[in-house]
C-alpha cells in the first residue's frame, strides 16, 4: 500500500480526507458514578486493557484520557512479531499487516577502510529468523494502532468509547469498600472547564505514561539513570540516493555518530534515529537547544557520500537515553502481599521507561495490560481468587527489568566507537551484526519467560513438548481442521476472550479406540466430579465458556472418522444446541506440528495455554489429577464465590 505521495496526512489511509481534518472524541458525556474497571490513559497499554475488558458483557469499564481526542501522531512505530500475534487475538492483525511496512531484512553500514569519512555496506541479514512466528516484524504509526483498538472496542460485546479532556487530580483507596477506588477528575473541555467528576471503581489501572499521575498518587517512583546521550528522531519524506532507504539500517560512521533508519508504512515515509555525539563534541547540548536543521545536517554527514534532501518532516524530537523502573506495578507494598490485595495497577511507561532503540517500548506496554486484563476479568467474574492479581506485578516487573537490562546493553553497543582499523579501539562491525542476530528473539518479543507460579507450572514434563516452553508464548503451527480439511494455525484459536485453552496432542495410537488416552481424557473432562470443566464452568453456560478444549491428531484428516470421536469434542452449544465442529485438528503433512514443536509422538501430551497466549503447563494425557489440581490452585467454584466486598477484604 502506497501512502503520502503528495505529503503526509493523518487519519485512515484508505479514506481520502483533507489533512486538516481532526479526529474527534467523546468529551461532553458525563463519567459514570461507578464502574468495575477504571482505566486512566488512552495510550497503547490503556487501549489494550480497554479492548480486553470490552469482551465481557458483565463487566463495566471506563477509560479516561487527559488529551482532547484520539492520538493523531505517535512516537512509537515498531510492532514486534509477538505483538502481531496478540493483535490477531483481538481481531485486527490482518488490517495491521495490510497497512504496515514489513521489515524483512536489516543492513549494516560502516566506515569505508579506504575513505573512513564515507560509509559502505558491511552486511545484510534476515531481520527475524525463519519460523520464529507466522507473523512478520512490521512498522506502523502508533495512531493507526490506536484506531484499530478503538474500532475493536466499538464493535465489542460491551462497546466502549474513551472519555477525553479529563485530568486526574486525586485517587483514594478504601480496601473495605465494595468499590475501593475513588478517582476525582477535572474537566478540560470547552464549556465544562473546571467541573469536577468522581468515579468509584472496583479496580483502576494507570496507563497514563511516563509522567503518570496514578503512579505519583500511589507514591511509586521510577528509579534509574540517564546515559547522558542525546538522540534525535524524525519522520521524513525525503529524496536520497542511499540504496537501502527501504530497509531497516544501522549506520555507524567514523566521526559523526550513528544513524538508525526505519522505513515506515506507505512506501515513502522514513524514520531516522540520529545520534547527536558530534553535536555534543561541539559544545554542551540539551533537548531544547537542538534544531531540526541540526538534525538534518547530522543525518547528512553520517550518510556521506550519499545525499539526503528533506521534502517534508511531519514530526521530529530529541530525547535523552535513560532507563527507569518501578519496584512494583500495583498499590500493595512488598511486605504486605500476604495481607492485602491489589486494586490499583500501573502499566506501560507509567512503570518502565527506556530508549526506543530495541523497538519494544510500545510492545511491552501492550503486553503488560494483556497480562492484566484477563486476570481482572477472571476475578471480577468470580472465576478466580483475587490473589491471582498479585501475579501481574510479579510477572511484568521481572519482564520490564529484563527489557531495561537489554536496552542498556544494546544502547552501549550502538554508541561505542566503531573500529576502523585492526589496532584501533572500538567495536568491530561484525560484532554488532552478530549481537543483532543473537538477540533477535528478544527484539521480536518472543523471548518472554514467566517464572513458575500459581498459574505457570514446573517443567517436570517439558520433554513431552520441547518446543512449547512452559512460561513462554504458545508458538503456533499449521494444522488441518478435521471436519472440513481447512488449513489453519492452531495458535489462532487463542483469542482475547478470557478463556483457557487445553490442547490435547494425541499419541501414536488410534484416537477413536475405546481405550485411547484422548478418549479417556475427554471422558474425564466431561463426566468426572474432579474435572475442572465440570467444577468451574458456571451452570447454564456452554461447555467451553471457561475451558476451550481442542485435540490434535497425528493421523491425516482422511484417515479419521468424525462420528467415532468422543462426544465431548463435538459439543452442542448455544440456545439451539448446535454442534461445534472446530475442536479437532490433524497434523499438516507439509509442516507437522508434532515435529515442529517437539511433541512426543508416542505419549502425546496436554498443553495448557493461558488467556494471554502463554503456555501455563505441559502434562501427560493421563495426568487427570494433576490437571485438576493445577486449576484448583487459583480457580473458584460457582457455589463458593464470596461477594466482591469480602474478596477485597
Amino acid at each position: 500500500m502506497q501512502l503520502y505521495l503528495n505529503g503526509f496526512q493523518t487519519d485512515e489511509p484508505e479514506i481520502p480526507r483533507p489533512p486538516e481534518r481532526q479526529r474527534t472524541g467523546r468529551a461532553s458525556t458525563p463519567l459514570p458514578d461507578s464502574v468495575d474497571v477504571l482505566i486512566v490513559g488512552c495510550g497503547p497499554a490503556g487501549l489494550t486493557l480497554a479492548a480486553q475488558m470490552a469482551a465481557f458483557p458483565d463487566i463495566s469499564t471506563c477509560i479516561v484520557e487527559q488529551k482532547s481526542g484520539p492520538l493523531k501522531w505517535g512516537q512509537a512505530d515498531g510492532v514486534a512479531c509477538r505483538t502481531v500475534e496478540m493483535f490477531n487475538a483481538f481481531g485486527f492483525a490482518e488490517q495491521v499487516l495490510k497497512e504496515s511496512h514489513w521489515v524483512n531484512e536489516t543492513s549494516f553500514w560502516t566506515p569505508d577502510k579506504a575513505h573512513p569519512e564515507t560509509i559502505v555496506r558491511s552486511g545484510r541479514i534476515q531481520d527475524t529468523e525463519a519460523g520464529l512466528s507466522e507473523f512478520p516484524h512490521v512498522l506502523l504509526s502508533q495512531a493507526r494502532i490506536h484506531d484499530f483498538y478503538l474500532e475493536a472496542m466499538r464493535n465489542a460485546p460491551v462497546p466502549i468509547e474513551p472519555s477525553y479532556a479529563r485530568r486526574l487530580v486525586d485517587l483514594q483507596i478504601d480496601n473495605a469498600a465494595d468499590h475501593p477506588v475513588t478517582a476525582i477528575f477535572e474537566r478540560l473541555d470547552p464549556g465544562h472547564q473546571g467541573e469536577v467528576e468522581t468515579v468509584r471503581a472496583r479496580y483502576a489501572a494507570g496507563c497514563d505514561g511516563a509522567h503518570s499521575t496514578v503512579r505519583k498518587l500511589l507514591r511509586r517512583e521510577l528509579r534509574g539513570d540517564s546515559a547522558d546521550q542525546f538522540w534525535g528522531v524524525m519522520d521524513i519524506l525525503a529524496v536520497t540516493d542511499f540504496p537501502d532507504i527501504r530497509l531497516k539500517v544501522l549506520i555507524r560512521s567514523a566521526e559523526d555518530g550513528n544513524l538508525l533508519i526505519i522505513p515506515r508504512e506507505g512506501g515513502y515515509l522514513v524514520r531516522l534515529y540520529i545520534e547527536l555525539e558530534s553535536l555534543s563534541r561541539r559544545g554542551k547540548i540539551s533537548r531544547n537547544s537542538v534544531t531540526l536543521d541540526q538534525l538534518l545536517a547530522a543525518a547528512q554527514r553520517i550518510l556521506r557520500p550519499h545525499a539526503l534532501e528533506a521534502k517534508q518532516v511531519p514530526w521530529w524530537s530529541v530525547y535523552e537515553i535513560g532507563q527507569r523502573l518501578c519496584d512494583k506495578f500495583d498499590d500493595v507494598p512488598e511486605e504486605e502481599i500476604g495481607r492485602r490485595l491489589p486494586c490499583v495497577f500501573i502499566a506501560g511507561d507509567a512503570c518502565h521507561t527506556h530508549s526506543p532503540k530495541a523497538g519494544l517500548g510500545m510492545n511491552v506496554s501492550m503486553q503488560d495490560s494483556f497480562n492484566l486484563g484477563w486476570k481482572l476479568a477472571a476475578v471480577l467474574r468470580g472465576r478466580c481468587t483475587p490473589a491471582l492479581l498479585h501475579t501481574y506485578s510479579a510477572e511484568r516487573q521481572a519482564i520490564a527489568n529484563e527489557l531495561i537490562e537489554f536496552d542498556r546493553e544494546w544502547v552501549g553497543v550502538l554508541s561505542a566507537p566503531v573500529k576502523t582499523t585492526a589496532d584501533a579501539e572500538g567495536v568491530d562491525p561484525a560484532t554488532i551484526q552478530d549481537y543483532f542476530v543473537r538477540h533477535g528473539r528478544y527484539t521480536a518479543g518472543t523471548a518472554t519467560l514467566y517464572r513458575p507460579s500459581v498459574i505457570t507450572g514446573a517443567a517436570t514434563h517439558q520433554d513431552l513438548a520441547k518446543g512449547l516452553v512452559i512460561g513462554m508464548r504458545f508458538h503456533s503451527a499449521p494444522v488441518v481442521q478435521l471436519a472440513d480439511a481447512k488449513p489453519v494455525h492452531l495458535g489462532h484459536a487463542v483469542t482475547a476472550d478470557g478463556r483457557w485453552r487445553l490442547f490435547a496432542f494425541a499419541g501414536a495410537e488410534d484416537p477413536t479406540g475405546p481405550r485411547s488416552a484422548i478418549r479417556a481424557l475427554a471422558d474425564f473432562l466431561a463426566g468426572s466430579d474432579s474435572s475442572p470443566v465440570r467444577k468451574y464452568t458456571p451452570p447454564g453456560q456452554d461447555i467451553d465458556s471457561v475451558f476451550d478444549v481442542r485435540a490434535v491428531f497425528q493421523q491425516g484428516h482422511r484417515e479419521l472418522t468424525l462420528e467415532r470421536m468422543p462426544p465431548f469434542l463435538l459439543p452442542r452449544k448455544g440456545r439451539l444446541g448446535l454442534i461445534d465442529y472446530e475442536k479437532m485438528f490433524c497434523a499438516d503433512p507439509a509442516e507437522d506440528i508434532f515435529d515442529l514443536r517437539g511433541i512426543d509422538r508416542k505419549r502425546g501430551c496436554i498443553v495448557l495455554v493461558r488467556p494471554d497466549q502463554y503456555v501455563a503447563h505441559v502434562l501427560p494425557l493421563d495426568a487427570h489429577a494433576a490437571l485438576s489440581g493445577f486449576f484448583d490452585g487459583f480457580m473458584m467454584r460457582e457455589s463458593v464465590r464470596p461477594p466482591l466486598a469480602l474478596q477485597q477484604a
